[in-house]
This record gives structure tokens, C-alpha cells and sequence, in this order.
């Protein structure tokens, strides 16, 4: 039962990260880079933070945590998330150029695959004496391939849709659609992205011992949130400058517009890793589910957001085989969230 528990609260983490756009569309008379910052605060900033005291018992400290932690978890944890902001950017760019659906699914389910991978192979060189890498079981490497072939046949989807649909019907879904160098930065975006877990596992020991499980990852997501503000700072205050929108900040006649729908839209996003950390906790049971969370999370997100990605019409106009070949690849993503278990 507990497990059943984990996987919907991760679920539901997946429903509101995929529905974190959608607040965005009403956002007015600021350029992305100035929504994006703003977002960002709350997003990477205020509410991981609010997120991380939940695991600080009474009477401690969450910088004291971090002050008495392994210096090289914490930098480590910070730096995978520096790398992981390099992914949010050119995650928003993938669903410029393919629209909420296919932008999300190419990146996240590279980010899923990858991003499940790497963290036990990038710990292994470090604590070799750990065996991060047995993690990597035989039913965790075939639930990745599954997700990926998952990925790989929305891809294709996606390749029937540019060819199949007018110029026209493309720019009413999606204006700046551009398969070619949409799918280029989806898949770039899907390797940064994959960091996240990465900087997870570093820091998977910074916590206090006597912190519920539910609650014992929000102090690395915290930090790994902080290392992706300071990538997506220095890259948008510089747009700011490049493009002149610094006056975006000055507008107070949207301000109270904008403030509240980046705030619905940074919780929306932070909802996925809050809902991950409380999951895991009713996953101890289940190694294997522990490894393979971070890709049913992504799996999820992807087919969340082609539900979303239906609703806004991004795929009107497209035949009925198009639509069978996208139903056929979110069908093998959900089974692809099981059957690590299923497996064992």
C-alpha cells in the first residue's frame, strides 16, 4: 500500500509540473526573460527553501546543516544544479520552438533516462566504495529503455506532425515552431536537466538522521535549486540588458498580475520535487523504485504534458495515425512507471 501511496503523490507532482505553463499565458507586457526571473524566485528560491526547513527538527538549524555536511556533497550538490539551470533555459526554449507536448516529452525523457543513469555512475567515481553503481539493476536499466522507446515514439509523432500539418496550422498552435532546431535544444535541454538527479544523489547525505523520510531530500533539492537561480540569474538579467527590458521590473500596473501567476506557476513547477521527496518516503521498501523514481517522475511530466499539450490544441489539425502513433508511446511510458517493480 505504501508504494501505491508514493507513486500517486508523484504522480500528482507530475500533473502540476506539466501544468506550470500554463499560468505563464497569462502573464502580461513582460518579456521571457523578465517572467522567467520572476518565476524563478519562486520557483528555485523562496518555496525549496520553505521546503527544505520542513526536514530541520526543533531546536536545529538549516544552515548549521549545511555548515556541518560533507563540503564536497554540498559543492557537488550546488554544481550539478548550476548545470541543471542550463537545462531549465533551453527547456523553455524546446517548448518555444515544439509547444508544451512535444518540447516536454524530448526533454524530459531524455532527462528521465539520463538523468537516472548518470547519478549512480557519476557517484561510483567518487565513492567507488559505496557500490552506487549496483543500483543500476537489470529492471532499472529496462525500465529506462522502455521509457526511452516511450520517448522515441512521441518523437516520431512529432516528426509525423511537422510534416503532416500546413505552416500555417503549426504557427496557430505553436507561433516559433521549428522541428529541427526544437528537437536539437530538447535533447541538450534533456542532458542538463538530467543533473537534477545527479546533484539529488550528492547530496542525499545532507540531511538531520532524525528527519522524517518524507522530508530528508528537500534540503539538497534546495540546494540544487539555488545552483540553477544563479545559471538562469546571470543568463536573464543579461538578456535584461541585451534586449533593454530592465523596465519590465518598473511596469506596477502588472506587477500584481504577473507576481501572482509566476507564483501559482514557480509552485506548480517546485510541486514535481516536493512531491518526489514525500513519495520516496513511501518507497524504502522498494530499492529498485527508489533508483527508478526520478525517471517515473519525468515519465510522468512527459505524459501529463501532452494531455495539456491536446487541451491547447498543439496537435490539431494532425491525422488520426499521428494521434495513435502519440496515444502508443504514452501507453508504453505509463508501463514503463510499473514495470522496474514488476520486474523484481
Amino acid at each position: 500500500m505504501d508504494i501505491v501511496i508514493g507513486l500517486l503523490i508523484i504522480a500528482i507532482g507530475a500533473f502540476c509540473q506539466s501544468s506550470c505553463y500554463v499560468p505563464i499565458n497569462k502573464i502580461k507586457s513582460w518579456s521571457w526573460e523578465s517572467y522567467w526571473m520572476v518565476q524563478g524566485v519562486f520557483a528555485w528560491l523562496i518555496l525549496p527553501f520553505l521546503g527544505a526547513w520542513l526536514a530541520v527538527p526543533s531546536g536545529r538549524s538549516l544552515f548549521d546543516l549545511f555548515a556541518n555536511a560533507n563540503g564536497l556533497d554540498v559543492c557537488m550538490t550546488v554544481f550539478f544544479g548550476v548545470l541543471w539551470g542550463v537545462g531549465g533555459l533551453t527547456f523553455g526554449l524546446s517548448m518555444r520552438y515544439l509547444g508544451v507536448a512535444l518540447g516536454q516529452s524530448i526533454s524530459l525523457g531524455t532527462c528521465a533516462g539520463l538523468g537516472t543513469v548518470l547519478a549512480p555512475v557519476i557517484l561510483h567515481v567518487f565513492y567507488p566504495e559505496a557500490h552506487h553503481i549496483e543500483k543500476l539493476t537489470a529492471s532499472v536499466i529496462i525500465g529506462v529503455a522502455v521509457t526511452l522507446v516511450g520517448i522515441g515514439i512521441i518523437g516520431a509523432a512529432g516528426s509525423m506532425k511537422a510534416k503532416g500539418v500546413s505552416d500555417e496550422e503549426k504557427k496557430a498552435a505553436v507561433k516559433d515552431f521549428n522541428f529541427p532546431k526544437g528537437i536539437a535544444i530538447a535533447l541538450l535541454a534533456g542532458l542538463m536537466s538530467g543533473c537534477f538527479n545527479v546533484g539529488l544523489e550528492f547530496g542525499s547525505s545532507v540531511h538531520f538522521e532524525e528527519s522524517p523520510d518524507m522530508f530528508k531530500t528537500l534540503p539538497a533539492t534546495f540546494l540544487v535549486t539555488l545552483g540553477g537561480f544563479v545559471t538562469n540569474a546571470v543568463y536573464c538579467f543579461w538578456q535584461n540588458g541585451k534586449n533593454r527590458t530592465w523596465s519590465d521590473y518598473r511596469k506596477r500596473g502588472v506587477w500584481g498580475n504577473n507576481a501572482v501567476f509566476c507564483l501559482l506557476a514557480g509552485a506548480l513547477w517546485y510541486s514535481q520535487f516536493f512531491g518526489l521527496a514525500l513519495g520516496k518516503g513511501f518507497l524504502a521498501e522498494s530499492p529498485v523504485l527508489l533508483t527508478f523514481a526520478f525517471c517515473i517522475l519525468m515519465a510522468l511530466n512527459v505524459v501529463f504534458s501532452n494531455v495539456w499539450g491536446i487541451i491547447l490544441k498543439e496537435w490539431k489539425g494532425c491525422s488520426p495515425k499521428t494521434i495513435g502513433v502519440l496515444a502508443v508511446g504514452l501507453a508504453v511510458l505509463i508501463v514503463s512507471s510499473f514495470l522496474p517493480q514488476l520486474l523484481e
